[in-house]
Formats: structure tokens, sequence, C-alpha cells
């Protein structure tokens, strides 16, 4: 089923203060929404998840590592993931039991969103949990990719925008892991990447506006997950235009 997400819908109801920055949950359960006793999902099913992470100037985010594969896109502010220097818009992917960072906050903080394919408890710090992280290597690599960053176009140039264009802008892996930047003109469409390819896609509004056909018009920084077993999407630009990604995960693996 594909699964669409209102970016002023998701702010409005369900924003929510953290020690330094703001959370907001776009899609699926999550370590901070989940209710006392609520069983959690299995960790070997699809399991889209999907939030905003907004951090205050400064903030730090220790390096750790999680349990599923997850793809971070940082689309306002700027600062270090990593030895990576990054800013919006800047995608970051980890495989699972890949430890990465810490995150830093620049001057102006920084927010991205992590999307995920599978239920993930929350993160594991390091170097509490670096016997947990050796014994993971027996099984699962350790895997990063990125790109950008790339600005978001603006109204004007999506204005200008007269066909589609789409890059390819994390090359296909022959697991299936792969990431699309695509430019669509006012009312234009974009058909996406077989699904059965991969373990599940989540696409990102970056600027302007997008729907699914019969679905209602989704404004920047709304998503939409589609799974492995969906067809191809189809994404219509609003009025005027969109700049859109499309984040296809690994296949996912099985314990």
């Amino acid at each position: 089923m594909i699964l669409t997400a209102d970016s002023v819908v998701a702010h409005q109801t369900n924003r929510r203060k953290t020690g330094n920055g703001w959370h907001t949950t776009y899609i699926g359960q999550n370590r901070n929404t989940l209710k006392d006793g609520e069983a959690t999902p299995a960790d070997d099913i699809i399991y889209p998840m999907a939030f905003l992470v907004e951090k205050e100037p400064g903030a730090i985010v220790k390096p750790h590592f999680h349990s599923a594969d997850q793809y971070q896109v940082i689309v306002q502010g700027g600062g270090k993931m990593g030895i990576h220097d990054v800013a919006s818009v800047a995608v970051h992917y980890t495989d699972r039991y890949s430890a990465y960072g810490p995150i830093i906050a620049a001057e102006e903080g920084v927010s991205w969103f992590t999307l995920r394919n599978a239920w993930d408890p929350g993160a594991r710090y390091m170097p509490a949990h670096r016997l947990q992280l050796r014994e993971a290597r027996a099984r699962w690599q350790h895997r990063e990719a990125t790109c950008g960053p790339f600005g978001a176009l603006s109204d004007a140039e999506r204005s200008a925008l007269t066909s589609v264009t789409g890059s390819e802008v994390i090359e296909t892996t022959k697991d299936g892991l792969g990431t699309w930047r695509y430019t669509v003109p006012a009312n234009g469409s974009i058909g996406g990447p077989d699904p059965a390819t991969g373990g599940g896609q989540f696409w990102l509004v970056t600027s302007g506006s997008a729907c699914v056909p019969g679905g209602s018009l989704l404004p920047v920084n709304s998503c939409v997950f589609v799974g492995p077993d969906d067809a191809a999407a189809t994404l219509i630009a609003g009025p005027m235009g969109a700049d859109l990604l499309c984040m296809q995960f690994p296949l996912l693996a099985r314990d």
C-alpha cells in the first residue's frame, strides 16, 4: 500500500519538543510514539518509519548505530555528520549496524528526515554498544552512501522547467539500493523505478508540490512510501512544479 504524509498536517498534529530541538512523526510508530505495553513490529518485515528531526544550533548527537537500514535527508541548515559536511539538500544512507556520527549542528541548526523500511527501537550509542557492533560484523556489512548537498530548485527555477529531468544521485547497487532526483514542470508527471527491485521507496518533496494519482497535493517536505509489492509510483507535480527525491532501500535482509 502506498502511504502519504502531508508536512503541514504532520507539523500541526505530531510535532513535539525534545531536549535540544523538535521531533515530528510522519509515518509509522517509533520509540517516541509507541504507547506503554504496545507490541513493537517485527524487525524482519517491511515497516516504514519517517520522522523529521530539528536540532538547535550547536546540538550534538553522539556516534551511534541502528538495527535497521536508514536514510537521512538534510532539508534545512547544516553542520557535520561524521566526516561529512552536510547542508540542504544532502542524502546520507547507512546499512543496519553501521555506526556513524557524531552529528553536529551548525550555527543555524540542522533539520533532517529519518527514513526506514523496518522497525528500529532506537540508537545504540558508542562506545557503550561497541561489543554488540563487533558481534554484528560477522553478519552485517558496514555501508554508507552519500550525495549532495544540492540546493532544491527555487520557485523561479521550477517555473522555468519545460520537461522532466531525472538523474541517479546514489548509484544503484546489486541489492537494490539507489537514489534518484527528479525535476518536474507544472502539472507534469514522473514514473518511478520498479519497487520490486528493492526493499521499498520513500519519495520526498524537496521543493514545490506533488501528489499521487487521486491523492491530495502534498507541499514541500511531504513524503510518500511505496512498498516493494506496489506498482511503480507516479507522482504528479503541482502548479509550480516539483523537485523530488526517490530513495530505494536494498532488499530487506532476513535474520
